[in-house]
């Protein structure tokens, strides 16, 4: 079982910044996928960031020029960097990852940490 550990979230005033780590249980070179969402209060779970499995990275419209994705391999460690910071980024913020098995794909997900812009 794949365990992801996020920390990193708290309040900050509009304009700050923040950086949340994501730690895995295993190597994240072996995922195949693997990302923050954010679920803002009233809202659906969505994407904020993502290295694809061609290893690339997508950004979301809303915070692109903001937030990086970055990644440590040695340290099985994913991290989002989030500067400019807007009240409108105020959420739980999840890390997601995903593996391919042999019939199917096995999703993992962070318990979250909120993340709160306000002064």
């Amino acid at each position: 079982q794949v365990q992801l550990v996020e920390s990193g979230g708290g309040l900050v005033q509009p304009g700050g910044s923040l950086r949340l780590s994501c730690t895995a249980s295993r190597s994240i070179i072996s995922f195949e996928t693997m990302g923050w969402y954010r679920q803002l209060p009233g809202k659906q779970r969505e994407p904020v960031a993502i290295f694809t499995s061609d290893g690339s990275t997508n950004y979301a419209d809303s915070v692109k020029g903001r937030f990086t994705i970055a990644r440590d391999n040695a340290k099985n460690t994913m991290y989002l960097q989030m500067n400019s910071l807007k009240p409108e980024d105020t959420a739980v913020y999840y890390c997601y990852a995903d593996l391919e098995g042999r019939f199917r794909t096995y999703e993992y997900w962070g318990q979250g940490t909120q993340v709160t812009v306000s002064s």
